[in-house]
Formats: structure tokens, sequence, C-alpha cells
């Protein structure tokens, strides 16, 4: 199938794929006579993969950080924490949890501070 109809079938866009290809996620995919870019199933339920690794949070470089080992989860869901593929051999679901749980972390002291600050104002303002 050519780009759009794999764009469409991963629940992406053609630019997603492309970008994909440079940042190292998706192999080149063959091309037509004419160039044409030609996907086949699996480049999809690998593009599927991506997308669901990148809205857990991980990001591009973390995802291309175990590309390579992609093809080791098995279909369009990822498996168990522990299982195989990324989360295993390279640590980067560990360090993506440990950043996240150092943002909100961050984020929990951001909000104390401003309703800490926003309950002085209004005591200010009652007294």
């Amino acid at each position: 199938m050519r780009i759009g109809d794999a764009a469409a079938a991963a629940g992406t866009t053609p630019r997603a794929l492309r970008f994909y290809e440079q940042r190292g996620l998706l192999s080149p995919p063959p091309r037509t006579v004419t160039g044409q870019r030609e996907y086949g199933p699996r480049e999809v339920a690998r593009v599927r993969v991506i997308r669901e690794l990148l809205s857990l949070g991980l990001t591009v470089e973390d995802v291309r950080s175990c590309a390579d080992r992609l093809d080791l989860l098995d279909g369009d869901t990822l498996p168990p924490r522990g299982g195989p593929g990324c989360s295993m051999a390279s640590g980067v679901v560990e360090r993506r949890i440990a950043a996240l749980d150092a943002e909100i972390d961050r984020l929990s002291r951001l909000r104390e501070q401003l309703s800490a600050r926003t309950r002085m104002q209004e005591d200010t303002k009652t007294t």
C-alpha cells in the first residue's frame, strides 16, 4: 500500500511516516518503479506500536534507542512491563518513568506554591 493508505491504516499522517523513517524508527520501505514508498501490514503494525509508545510519554529518542527491538513486540499492543522489547533490554521505560515521577513532583510543588500564594492573597483581602 502507498504512504497515504498506510498512514490511514496506522492512524497517522504520511508526514509522520516520513518523520519516523528520517529518525530511524521505521526502516525505509521498498519503492515502486516510480519511486513511491510501498508499505505492508508489518510496517503498519510497527507504526502503531511507535505511536502507542509515543502516546505513553516516551520521546522519539527513547523509541529510537530501542528501534531495533520493536519487532519483538507482538501485534499492535505492548507486552506487560518486563516483557520483550524496549523495557527489558535498555531501561528506556524505567528512565522515562523516573523522569515522569520527577516532573510530577516538580508540578506538585509548583501547585502547592501557587495554592499557598492564592490563599495568602485571599486572607489579605478578608482582613
